[in-house]
């Protein structure tokens, strides 16, 4: 089972061949720059696309805090993308409140534990848009 950087590793060494289909769904990898240090920092997380556009969900196991890479994103909204073999730029957003119900759901629908997550924090679960610039 991949996880944490093994799982960037192998991701990024076989071009998704090993690690873009993870436990009965989809990850991509998701660079953001560091909002303190600059540096890039490299998180694999399940997504969906919407309208052509990757979709994460920053639920950090339902943790009171956002996880570090929606911070970094909320700084930088610039980030690296990178879906099997194509890697490419985003502008990254949080989804709407309009939009967030389908794309909360489409979510769910690919990892049912989010909606547990959510239960166990007081914050609202960010729902992200990766838009290809």
């Amino acid at each position: 089972m991949l996880y944490g950087q093994e799982h960037v590793k192998r991701y990024q060494e076989t071009d998704g061949a090993e690690g873009h289909d993870w436990q009965n769904t989809t990850v991509l990898l998701l660079t953001t720059k560091g909002r303190k240090t600059g540096n890039p920092f490299t998180t694999p997380l399940i997504y969906q696309e919407d309208g052509g556009n990757p979709v994460i969900v920053a639920s950090k196991g339902g943790d009171d805090d956002d996880p570090g890479w929606y911070k970094n994103l909320k700084v930088n909204p610039e980030v690296q993308v990178q879906v099997k073999g194509d890697k490419f730029t985003a502008r990254a957003r949080t989804a709407t409140a309009e939009e967030k119900p389908a794309l909360w759901k489409k979510m769910v629908a690919t990892w049912p534990a989010y909606d547990e997550y959510q239960t166990k924090t007081s914050r609202e679960i960010p729902v992200v848009v990766l838009e290809r610039v």
